[in-house]
């Protein structure tokens, strides 16, 4: 498949020899950008761990102090009697029976999905499905909770969970290209203290291994990972 005028123009732009700091990176990913929506900034993360290793399958959640610019849709799985305060809080689809069948037909159209504990034996079985999909609620993630009211609000203020993958790299959305550089700086940090701050301690040699910046079909920008470790 043949590259695009633009994104050629855009590619001489990045030096892939080059590592930038994380405020320079922030810069240069909005130049680079070739679409013509208002694309995801993300950064893949790949750290020294070993994700076979209980310990080392480093998960958790943080909230990103611009929100990362996309309105999540947000399912809450719950019994009839917690239905209005999910209503209330904002979410999207509030149910239960109803939705567990959606799913094991195939609908995964939301973003998140919260679930009180009670209900969690009705969802198991979801695993297939949901797990593959990074869906699966999970108490380390604030996903399984009687308090559906607060984990709703702190999903829509912008909190994002991340995982590590088989190959060991995190990937996450921090913002989109119409931030400013300075907005997407500070989110970026905060997600890079959260994961540094999950290191387990059984993980030996560089834990921060790369990190790289890229919008939505954009070049990859390689970030200093020196700065980043205190």
């Amino acid at each position: 498949m043949g590259i695009t005028k633009k994104r050629k123009a855009v590619a001489g732009k990045v030096d892939e020899k080059k590592i930038y700091s994380l405020a320079d990176a922030s810069s240069l990913v909005k130049e680079v950008n070739c679409t013509k929506f208002d694309s995801s900034v993300d950064l893949h993360v790949r750290l020294g761990v070993d994700p076979k290793k209980a310990d080392q399958a480093i998960r958790g959640t943080v909230t990103l102090p611009h929100g990362t610019g996309k309105t999540k849709k947000v399912l809450v799985l719950c019994t009839p009697e917690k239905e209005a305060e999910a209503k209330a809080a904002g979410a999207d689809y509030v149910g239960l029976d109803e939705f567990i069948q959606k799913i094991e037909s195939g609908w995964t159209d939301i973003d998140v999905i919260i679930a009180t504990p009670s209900v969690m034996p009705k969802i198991g079985k979801l695993g297939k499905v949901l797990g593959p999909r990074n869906l699966m609620p999970n108490p380390k993630t604030g996903t399984v909770t009687n308090d559906v009211a607060a984990a709703i609000q702190d999903v829509k203020a912008g909190k994002v969970a991340f995982k590590v993958d088989k190959a060991g790299i995190i990937h996450a959305s921090i913002g989109r290209v119409s931030f400013s550089a300075e907005k997407i700086t500070e989110n970026s940090m905060e997600l890079l203290n959260a994961i540094i701050k999950a290191k387990p301690s059984t993980a030996k040699g560089t834990y921060l291994k790369s990190v790289f910046m890229a919008s939505t079909m954009s070049p990859a920008i390689a970030v200093d990972t020196k700065v980043l470790v205190h």
